[in-house]
């Protein structure tokens, strides 16, 4: 597993935020895409093949992005079908269960209503009233992205409604975590995108797009470097994989909830435990589920996990990683503190996490 920090150094990994300071201000809101100029280039030589290119996505997979807004701010968000499901961003939703949704191509604001979120992924389904007119978005295949592909970002940063950047593929298969607070799950990500296009507050839950036009990841997170004062580290943001987004968001569309989410579990509760130093040395066990991997494995209420296969696990964030991984039925050596002071490795037989 690559953690994070060994890519950013010193730097860590924050939730975009849901809010905007200037939608909230009323300085900024929706506004239509301008039309396409028919007439000839104002210049004498023919548009760049990029730029051409560029346009041409553009124009294809704006009128699939929405801007969602709750009592409490915005995001973003990815038409999904022709009957009105949007995927986004769980913490762009939040604790909301009615919200409105704007096309980035304009019109009045529709009303939505949650479907459902799994919170563990950060990812949501939502639902508009009125599906008329909407554009279901072209999901492409993200096993197949290569490091080095160009992509463009597509949302509504700080409420600047239809915004587009663009970079690269930057990496691929980071594992990160979002710190949890009040408007983010905490989740962690496996697997996700990394990449040099811009992502501020507002692109949550919009549509990391590959030059053929398809959906290939969710901008979900940005990176901050405590040495700029916890401002955005330039060029590296973070997208939920469009195979993952796909399955979730099919599954609560056809379910209602996601039935299957394909990640391991150990069956515990827990939370951070830190030394007489005031540093983490690992998750302590609050709570065994019963019939779970750690139950039979004899792990109990009060252990501390310290490590996982020989990963160290010094806070809850970095043992969701390790186990983020790992397959379900996959067995794992768990190393523990126990009460009494002592050390002791244990093999469980790892469960499935559930779905929310």
């Amino acid at each position: 597993m690559r953690r994070i920090a060994a890519a950013i150094g010193a730097a860590v990994v924050i939730p975009l935020s849901g809010c905007s300071a200037l939608q909230q201000a009323g300085t900024a809101s929706p506004s239509p895409v301008p039309a396409t100029p028919t007439g000839p280039a104002p210049t004498s030589t023919a548009a760049h093949p990029l730029e051409a290119t560029f346009q041409q996505v553009i124009g294809d997979v704006l009128p699939s992005i929405v801007q969602i807004n709750t009592r409490v701010g915005l995001g973003s968000g990815v038409v999904y079908d022709a009957a009105g499901h949007i995927v986004t961003n769980a913490h762009v939703v939040g604790r909301a269960t009615t919200m409105t949704v704007t096309l980035a191509t304009g019109g009045e604001p529709r009303p939505a209503r949650l479907v459902r979120s799994f919170e563990a992924g950060d990812l949501a389904v939502i639902k508009v009233d009125d599906p008329e007119g909407l554009k279901p978005a072209r999901f492409g295949d993200s096993a197949k992205l290569r490091v080095g592909q160009m992509v463009l970002a597509m949302g509504n940063p700080l409420g600047l409604s239809g915004s587009v950047t663009n970079g690269i593929v930057s990496a691929l298969g980071r594992t990160v975590t979002e710190p949890q607070t009040a408007g983010s799950p905490g989740a962690t990500i496996a697997n996700a995108i990394q990449t040099s296009a811009a992502i501020n507050p507002g692109n949550s839950g919009g549509a990391l797009v590959d030059l053929s036009g398809q959906v290939i990841g969710i901008p979900t997170l940005a990176a901050t470097d405590p040495e700029l004062g916890g401002g955005a580290a330039p060029g590296i943001g973070f997208a939920i994989p469009s195979n993952t987004a796909t399955d979730i968001a099919a599954q609560i569309v056809r379910d209602g909830k996601v039935t299957n989410t394909h990640r391991a579990a150990l069956g515990i509760r827990g939370s951070t435990v830190v030394g007489a130093d005031g540093r983490p040395i690992g998750a302590a066990v609050a709570r065994v589920e019963p019939g779970g991997g750690a139950a039979k494995a004899g792990i109990e209420e009060g252990d501390v996990i310290v490590a996982v296969n020989g990963a160290d696990t010094p806070t809850m964030a970095a043992l969701a990683e390790v186990l983020t991984t790992l397959k379900p039925g996959a067995q794992a050596k768990v190393e523990l503190l126990r009460q009494d002071g002592s050390r002791e490795t244990v093999t469980v037989t790892l469960g499935e996490l559930p779905g929310e």
